[in-house]
């Protein structure tokens, strides 16, 4: 496959709410995922990691609605954007979320 067919199939799953499938098609055994924030998931290793980190923010956040845009192929990598209508538990604040997720292929 292409980056960019792997790049549409990847983004097709997670559009389609199965985001466990991409993750198990897709993420290397080896994979790290940085967030732009400070504390203890900042930084994920593995698989099992990402996979606790994914079960942590289902856990703790109601979400109200969403979407996701893309893939943006560039080389190597590929660009998703994530839009989320949440609700945080910790806070009961509703809030919209928007981020862009770059992944390496």
């Amino acid at each position: 496959m292409t980056i960019a067919e792997i790049a549409k199939d990847f983004t097709e799953l997670l559009k389609q709410g199965d985001n466990e499938a991409a993750a198990e098609k897709y993420n290397a055994d080896d994979i790290v995922s940085l967030e732009a924030m400070a504390g203890p998931m900042a930084i994920s290793h593995g698989k099992e990691a990402l996979k606790q980190k994914g079960q942590w923010w289902q856990e703790n956040n109601e979400v109200h609605g969403g979407s996701v845009e893309g893939p943006y192929v560039n080389g190597d990598q590929f660009a998703v954007r994530f839009k989320f209508d949440i609700t945080p538990k910790a806070t009961g604040e509703r809030v919209t979320m928007d981020e862009v997720g770059l992944y390496t292929v």
